[in-house]
């Protein structure tokens, strides 16, 4: 069971990444799937900002460090970026597992994972709207307690 959420803007982003940062748990993992500029980074950046409930919060795009990982109440939240990655067992030197079993992971390019991702996970797949801003969000639950806390998020954010 996916579900679509359409958004018009950013704002819209942030929403969704903050209604989804609400159902927030140890041992959460969301892979973000999009080309680049689709907002795979704006979107886990809004979700951190929500988690730590300040949105000023300085959330770096992760590019270049591979990992950010940001100490918050209640769960840790480890930001990956595995763009630069070329085989699926460099990410074991991320620290990945303890992300895996501790923390909300938030994956950024998570085809580099191949046979190591996670069987219960959410995908979210980010596609164009229809104005330049606008954003399509397809949330595809693998496992029945993400199908279970993604029923009942708004089909639609603004």
């Amino acid at each position: 069971m996916s579900k679509t959420v359409t958004v018009s803007d950013q704002k819209g982003t942030e929403t969704l990444a903050g209604q989804l940062a609400a159902l927030a748990k140890a041992g959460d993992v969301i892979l973000m799937h999009g080309t680049l500029g689709m907002g795979k980074s704006a979107f886990c950046r809004a979700y951190i900002r929500a988690l730590a409930g300040n949105p000023h919060e300085e959330v770096p795009s992760p590019t270049f460090t591979l990992v950010q990982v940001y100490e918050l109440d209640p769960v840790p939240v480890w930001h990956f970026d595995l763009y630069r990655l070329s085989d699926p067992e460099e990410v074991h030197e991320l620290d990945i597992e303890d992300a895996f079993a501790d923390g909300v992971s938030l994956i950024e390019w998570p085809d580099r994972l191949e046979y190591l991702t996670p069987q219960d996970r959410l995908d979210i797949h980010i596609e164009p709207g229809s104005n330049p801003d606008a954003r399509v969000f397809q949330l595809v639950p693998y496992g029945e307690d993400w199908e279970k806390r993604i029923t009942n998020l708004p089909g639609v954010a603004s």
